[in-house]
């Protein structure tokens, strides 16, 4: 199954798979993830130059044990 660039799922694993990261607002560099920056910019923190951030999602869990993991790699969505 292909997923869209910055799709985000919810996972009951407590770490990340390959081509995933949790939505816990870390910062990322822009250079390192070009393609995830075009589609979120800097929303949810970061400079906007160097960095942005991945939504907080820690707290936003409907079970226990659940996290919410974005797609880093995958198929870049269209746009209309």
């Amino acid at each position: 199954m292909d997923y869209y660039l910055g799709g985000i799922i919810l996972l009951p694993y407590n770490f990340s798979i390959s081509g995933w990261i949790a939505c816990e607002g870390q910062i990322l560099q822009i250079s390192q993830n070009q393609a995830l920056f075009s589609l979120i910019g800097n929303t949810y923190g970061g400079n906007g130059n160097t960095t942005f951030a991945l939504p907080d999602l820690r707290n936003a869990s409907p079970l226990p044990g659940m996290r919410y993991f974005i797609s880093t790699h995958g198929l870049y969505p269209p746009r209309t």
